[in-house]
């Protein structure tokens, strides 16, 4: 596809400290005509920080679908458009896959800024392997959960996976089951927060620590890769 005219840029945003924006973001939400937003009460709160003022429509997974085909017609008639998430980069477990893929089909031209994402840091902060990893993002809930994990404890590779805190013990003790209580593995929550945590060890220690507190926060789950 040939350069031209950006129609729809994909923005990260913080996923805790709002310090962490970059200073192209915030140019290209200023200068937008129309902000894209998972949680437009969330993002309003990161708009109103830096002095941004820009209509916000909200686009998440629940709508997306119904909301494609008329927001690909306004983008064709001029109209550019920015699309952030709650926290991170657009697209990654977050929604922003669909509208890319029909922007893409439409002919129009998208911008992907660099920015935040949950899961690098913590897969830099494990001490683990990084030179090959694999991005799961969440686990099934119910169908396939297991016949993934089984698959995925075969895996050489660095493992990361996306959690909800009160998921995490679950989590845990099917990693144990299925990896073994000895597989190293590594837990960051808050990232970039005030109360950010990451603790290490066996799966069987790392189990122990947060069975025994109450979780909160988002929660990043790195797995070493089976060892060869």
């Amino acid at each position: 596809m040939k350069s031209g005219k950006i129609s729809l840029y994909l923005v990260p945003t913080p996923i805790g400290n709002l310090s962490d924006i970059t200073l192209r973001a915030l140019d290209v939400l200023k200068s937008v005509d129309t902000i894209l937003a998972e949680d437009t009460r969330t993002s309003g709160f990161l708009l109103k920080h830096y002095q941004i003022s820009k209509p916000l429509q909200s686009f998440h997974i629940f709508n997306e679908h119904k909301t494609l085909g008329s927001l690909v017609n306004r983008l064709q008639q001029g109209e550019t458009m920015a699309l952030i998430s709650d926290a991170g980069t657009p697209g990654i477990s977050d929604p922003g896959f669909l509208l890319v893929r029909e922007v893409l089909k439409a002919g129009l031209h998208i911008d992907s800024l660099p920015g935040a994402t949950a899961l690098i840091p913590a897969l830099v902060k494990s001490g683990f392997p990084t030179d090959r990893f694999v991005f799961e993002g969440f686990l099934p809930h119910k169908k396939g959960r297991q016949t993934l994990l089984k698959k995925l404890a075969e895996e050489e590779r660095t493992i990361i996976l996306y959690e909800s805190p009160h998921r995490l013990v679950k989590t845990l003790e099917q990693v144990t089951e299925f990896f073994g209580e000895d597989r190293p593995v590594s837990v960051s929550r808050e990232l970039t927060k005030l109360h950010e945590e990451t603790f290490a060890g066996s799966v069987k220690e790392v189990h122990a620590h947060f069975s025994s507190k109450e979780v909160k926060g988002e929660i990043v789950l790195v797995i070493h890769g089976k060892k060869e």
